[in-house]
């Protein structure tokens, strides 16, 4: 679905930009995912609207088939310093996937009358993709960042874009998504 509206009270979630995941190698290059980002942040907080910044310090604790290294160094969690954090965006710490499991994400967003969500991050096909299918199931309106996103794997982050985005919202490009920012709010 081609990126058609963003309703007038619209958050952007980036999730886990933080220094342990961008250290990992990726399909695409983290400081154009950082830059991206960093103007989509610019643009949502200059229009006044939400920013979330979503970081991970741990995993959730069931087992596994795939081994999980647990020892992270002490700025693991530390969320890049390209994302400029303002006092007034709001953090999510998280120990699972998406950023909706036991956090207090989306009280803070239906306190702030949010029905629409911009999210963007690392990786594809984890974290961003389970934060969009809570918000989708939660009932918001949600649109996909994709330049502003990238995975360790080039088969499911392509998978994500092209085959579970579509089923959950529309997805763009962050200028696209300024520019319908800075249209609707002229």
């Amino acid at each position: 679905m081609a990126l058609t509206t963003l309703d007038p009270n619209t958050a952007l979630i980036l999730i886990d930009l933080q220094k342990g995941i961008l250290s990992y190698p990726t399909v695409h290059p983290v400081a154009d995912v950082l830059r991206h980002a960093r103007e989509l942040a610019d643009a949502f907080r200059r229009h006044g609207l939400p920013v979330v910044l979503v970081n991970v310090d741990a995993g959730a604790p069931g087992r596994t088939e795939q081994s999980r290294n647990r020892s992270f160094s002490a700025d693991w969690a530390e969320l890049a310093t390209e994302l400029n954090a303002q006092p007034s965006d709001h953090r999510v710490t998280k120990r699972t996937w998406g950023a909706f499991s036991h956090t207090d994400l989306n009280g803070y967003l239906q306190q702030a009358g949010v029905t629409q969500v911009v999210i963007a991050g690392i990786s594809t096909s984890a974290g961003v993709e389970s934060t969009a299918r809570h918000a989708h199931e939660n009932g918001y309106n949600v649109t996909l960042a994709v330049d502003a996103m990238t995975d360790t794997n080039a088969d499911v982050h392509i998978n994500s874009i092209s085959r579970i985005f579509p089923r959950l919202g529309e997805t763009g490009a962050s200028g696209e998504i300024i520019s319908l920012l800075d249209g609707s709010r002229s």
